[in-house]
């Protein structure tokens, strides 16, 4: 049972302000549960799945990409979550999270996130990025490195030459071509609506100037980068380089475009809990 800032509420139960304190719902025949969590000026929203009736050996921390949320996620944590604990977080002003009402930089969402562990005593979380955010659990890797000490990249954001405001764009859309209709259906929301496109576009700066690349070598995390055969945004190639810039990084690939924990979150979790398992073992 969830404990802390996690304990289960009835569903529809309210807090003094009229605020929802928890809710609980099913996805893929798993129950999780879902708070929101404040930290200084910003406000995350957490989705957690139990994990297994046994106790749970592992903890997973998901973290979206840009303009969408952790809805995406949700076939993988329904896996991971048959072996582990499972953290979905929508960054400040994505998804259900609500607007800062200023710009956020990367280092900020990385410093929230940080503050949610260490305030849930999260021990050695697995911390899961996908796209925008393999940027964030990087920055959070190489500046709190007492919270975690493996890192999973999914789709690794762009090759350094394609870090322009027009040509990132540009792959996205033909990345839509190639996802299925329910990944298309929720970014689609997640972008317009429940983001916004004024949020968006303050955000795409943050991401396009960052050089994820340089800060990869200096983690002391291990790292594994995974990619999907057919994603027009992430290069096999710059990914497997990545992970060679890394003393202790590996590189996976599977076959689906950009949201592959969306269109093989088996092959995807196999992955991860393998990465894992070796790290105990070496």
């Amino acid at each position: 049972m969830p404990t802390g800032p996690f304990a289960r509420l009835r569903r529809g139960r309210r807090g003094p302000a009229g605020e929802e304190l928890y809710r609980v719902r099913r996805i893929r025949g798993r129950q999780y549960f879902t708070s929101r969590q404040q930290h200084d000026d910003l406000t995350i929203v957490v989705e957690r799945f139990p994990g297994p009736e046994q106790a749970a050996t592992h903890t997973y921390v998901l973290v979206h990409g840009i303009g969408v949320s952790s809805r995406y996620f949700h076939p993988l944590a329904a896996e991971l979550s048959r072996t582990g604990r499972v953290y979905l977080v929508d960054l400040p002003g994505y998804g259900a999270a609500p607007n800062p009402r200023r710009d956020v930089t990367l280092a900020d969402h990385a410093a929230v996130l940080a503050g949610f562990l260490r305030e849930v005593d999260l021990r050695a979380p697995v911390l899961v990025g996908h796209s925008m955010g393999t940027q964030v659990v990087s920055v959070l890797a190489a500046a709190h490195p007492d919270v975690t000490d493996t890192v999973v990249m999914l789709a690794p954001t762009m090759v350094p030459s394609a870090r322009k405001p027009w040509t990132a764009i540009g792959h996205l859309l033909h990345d839509a071509t190639r996802e299925p209709f329910r990944v298309w259906a929720i970014s689609t929301v997640d972008y317009v609506v429940r983001c916004g496109l004024p949020y968006l576009m303050r955000q795409l700066p943050h991401m396009l100037r960052d050089r994820l690349e340089d800060r990869v070598p200096s983690h002391g995390a291990r790292t594994l980068v995974i990619t999907g055969d057919r994603d027009p945004i992430v290069p096999s190639d710059w990914a497997e380089d990545l992970s060679r810039a890394h003393p202790h990084g590996e590189f996976r690939q599977v076959h689906g475009p950009h949201v592959i924990m969306h269109t093989d979150p088996v092959m995807i979790a196999r992955h991860i809990t393998e990465f894992v398992a070796a790290g105990e073992r070496s």
